[in-house]
């Protein structure tokens, strides 16, 4: 039973189908893990004991639905009914939704058992997970470390096996991050692939997905998750063939290029992470691959100040409807100094100035795309830096211009997928010598997900890394 949920996904639900093991028990099996390893990790936000065993229950081997029985965790950003959201701030209160978000829909058809809610920091602004309101998640391979952000809990949760798969979403790198942080594999989804309803329309940076173990996860729960819903403002084409049927069939020989050259010129890069872009593009070039250093012109005098007037007014909505649901307006004592200081900073931005930094994105987004057309992907570390210790990135903090700069510094690679609105995943190809995950990064072409994703299931095939696990684990 210790090793169950770290088989995949696609397993499980055999092993229920078959009778070898009820929902009941997986189930359990989860809710065991969680009662056991959260109090150290502290990734869970709500755990729905009761439901996800209720639902369990209704659950029989004759259940045709692909994913019948198997637990997975819903970031704590996304409505689902009956379970309190919170976005990681007090000012939401005890908002209870009664309605899910279509995405976890989508999950219930698909046969999922939602069994609680993960950490995120207030309103998913950091690369790290350390919300004044649940305090800091923990890195299962590291207890003083970070385990990334913004879908920090997620990554802790599925890191340590309290739940095989986990959700989360990207606005920054917020699925990459914590997969890099964690020895995950993180997908983000292209502009528009996975619909927001019915909360929102359409997103230029913000993306749904999962944090899973193995790249066949990943694009299976694309399969489930992809697709617009009635209402939505755009979305992104429909792939020739299913996305899982893609990565299963091994790419031909590619062309990629290759980028250690950060987009902020202040960030220096740490060797481990060197070491591993480095690394793998000696074994691309062992599968067969064409492989070439390039220099991207993403290093925008600026860059960073730009994404924030692009997300800062997002944080600022969600202060604004959170302050409404409470009934007064905004105030600085209800969150983080963070949060604050990006609320004014919208206030300061009008709507003249917010489109014609839209605009300068979108600009270097097509610059940038066009820029690297010749390609199949482009390769760049997951991380700029270690995962940081606990403490050095939260919302809390006495200078919140140095924080948010901090946390780009962080992680600059990632940022750039979400203003081109281009599919990138970080996978975890190594361990480094401090016995922390390193991951490496790969954009790939607009909508291209597929290709993407084959690519990263010949890595994995060629250097599996399933079978790692934290002491935690073991000694769980």
């Amino acid at each position: 039973m210790s090793e169950l949920l770290f088989r995949p996904v696609h397993e499980l639900a055999a092993l229920v189908r078959a009778g070898e093991i009820s929902a009941s028990e997986l189930v359990g099996a989860s809710l065991e893990r969680i009662d056991a390893l959260d109090g150290q990790l502290n990734a869970f936000t709500h755990v729905d004991a009761d439901g996800a065993l209720a639902t369990a229950a209704a659950i029989g081997p004759d259940d045709p639905r692909p994913f019948a029985g198997v637990p997975i965790a819903i970031k704590d950003n996304r409505p689902v009914a009956g379970m309190p959201i919170t976005l990681g701030s007090r000012l939401l209160g005890g908002l209870t939704p009664p309605f899910d978000a279509v995405l976890v829909q989508r999950l219930r058809r698909a046969g999922f058992v939602i069994v609680g809610k993960t950490a995120l920091p207030e309103f998913g602004i950091l690369p790290t997970t350390e919300s004044a309101l649940h305090g800091p998640t923990r890195n299962p391979w590291d207890l003083t470390r970070t385990p990334g952000g913004s879908s920090g809990g997620a990554a802790a949760a599925v890191a340590a096996g309290m739940v095989p798969i986990a959700h989360g979403n990207d606005g920054g790198g917020s699925l990459r991050i914590p997969a890099a942080c964690c020895g995950l594999v993180g997908l983000k989804p292209s502009r528009g692939r996975v619909t927001l309803s019915p909360t929102e329309g359409e997103s230029f940076l913000v993306t749904d997905g999962v944090l899973t173990r193995t790249v066949g996860e990943t694009a299976a729960l694309l399969d489930v998750l992809a697709g617009p819903a009635p209402g939505d403002a755009s979305w992104a084409p429909a792939p020739p063939e299913p996305f899982a049927q893609t990565a299963a069939r091994a790419p031909g020989p590619l062309r990629i290029g290759f980028c250690l050259t950060p987009p902020l010129e202040t960030t220096a890069i740490d060797p481990l992470a060197t070491q591993a872009v480095h690394d793998t593009v000696a074994l691309l070039g062992e599968l067969g691959h064409t492989v070439e250093e390039i220099d991207p012109p993403w290093a925008l005098p600026g860059l960073l100040e730009l994404f924030g007037a692009a997300f800062g007014p997002a944080v600022a909505s969600s202060i604004l409807f959170a302050s409404t649901i409470a009934g007064h307006a905004p105030r600085e004592e209800d969150v983080e100094p963070l949060s604050w200081w990006l609320w004014e900073q919208a206030q300061g931005l009008d709507a003249a100035h917010y489109l014609a930094a839209i605009g300068q994105l979108q600009a270097l987004s097509r610059t940038l795309v066009t820029a690297t057309a010749a390609y199949d992907a482009v390769l760049t570390p997951a991380l700029a830096q270690r995962p940081v210790e606990l403490g050095t990135l939260n919302g809390e903090t006495s200078d919140p211009a140095a924080t948010f700069r901090g946390g780009g510094e962080f992680t600059p690679f990632t940022p750039i997928a979400n203003v081109t609105g281009q599919p990138a995943i970080s996978i975890p190809l190594f361990h480094g010598d401090d016995g922390l995950p390193t991951g490496v990064h790969f954009f790939g072409r607009p909508a291209q997900e597929g290709p993407l994703l084959a690519l990263a299931a010949q890595l994995e095939a060629a250097r599996p890394w399933t079978g790692r696990r934290p002491e935690l684990v073991a000694a769980a």
